[in-house]
């Protein structure tokens, strides 16, 4: 098959959403003459349960902002050589999910990055600059090229996801809630069928691009959305979850008696962190906004590298 180009997909999804957010980009990539896609789901060794047991989903924080994952299965991951990798994942406590960062740990998903250019694929909550910066860290360290960057997340407001999405992890009740007042949790069905938009573009560029172009494909369709208000808070988190996980991980490994009960500690003070801290700093970044537009302009850029914010879709 001379001329074909090969796209290699991977990604793990508990609820089903990152697939049907993936599928979507795929059509136009599976419909397209000239290429040929392998989409992969990537297995864990030890199925992580959803929804998850509340211990169980706290306990799983320290290893994997320390990026000490769970082992995925790497016989379903396949051999060869790839022109393209889109790589799906989820975010768990700000940075990659366990699975996601499996695949980058192994043998085998290491050689198939390696060399690689590669778009990422994420669907979350709204948190998710962070975890892109462990991603972009583990790609370089590979060396992979990361081309393009697409992120989908819930549209809801805050306060609703904050009950939504925590509701639908631990309970598996997706909703809405109250009567409709909150919103059904998740990226909506119409935000996951207009992600066709990023698969057509991949689909026309691709054929034609050579090895070396690391060029973005999806420049001017809205790939990422900033919302400038979380960046300090996100940062903020992510140096807590750091701290408080090498705390934990230094009682024992999940599941230990004695780090249960640091854990409940750590809860009491993540949710009074949210209700407290997170609005108090959104709070002050808009008060101080007029003196720091400069700054937040090259933030904005930084983190929506390399697909770039629409104009029509900024703030």
């Amino acid at each position: 098959m001379t001329g074909v180009k090969r796209v290699l997909a991977v990604g793990y999804s508990q609820t089903g959403q990152l697939t049907q957010l993936l599928n979507s980009v795929l059509g136009p990539l599976q419909a397209a003459e000239g290429i040929e896609v392998t989409t992969v789901p990537l297995t864990p060794l030890k199925e992580e349960p959803f929804p998850w047991p509340f211990w169980y989903f706290f306990d799983t924080f320290p290893e994997s902002v320390h990026l000490d994952p769970r082992p995925i299965d790497e016989s379903v991951l396949p051999e060869g050589d790839f022109d393209l990798v889109i790589f799906a994942y989820q975010v768990w406590f700000l940075s990659p999910s366990m699975p996601a960062t499996a695949f980058l740990k192994s043998a085998r998903g290491r050689r198939l990055l390696a060399g690689k250019p590669v778009v990422t694929l994420i669907g979350c909550r709204n948190m998710w600059l962070m975890a892109q910066e462990t991603m972009k860290r583990e790609l370089e360290a590979i060396g992979a090229r990361l081309v393009d960057n697409i992120v989908l997340t819930d549209s809801a407001h805050s306060a609703f996801t904050f009950v939504s999405t925590p509701a639908w992890m631990l309970t598996g009740n997706r909703g809405p809630f109250l009567g409709g007042l909150i919103p059904a949790a998740g990226i909506s069905a119409d935000d996951i069928a207009q992600a066709e938009r990023f698969g057509r573009a991949i689909a026309q560029q691709l054929p034609t691009r050579s090895p070396d172009d690391d060029s973005p494909m999806c420049t001017g369709l809205g790939a990422v959305k900033i919302n400038e208000r979380l960046i300090a808070s996100e940062r903020f988190a992510h140096r807590s979850f750091r701290l408080w996980g090498a705390l934990l991980r230094r009682l024992g490994r999940p599941g230990a008696p004695q780090r249960r009960i640091v854990l409940g500690l750590y809860v009491v003070f993540l949710v009074t962190m949210i209700l407290t801290v997170i609005p108090i700093s959104a709070v002050i970044k808009r008060l101080i906004a007029p003196f720091t537009r400069e700054r937040v302009m090259r933030q904005r850029a930084y983190f929506a590298a390399p697909s770039g914010e629409s104009a029509e879709l900024k703030d």
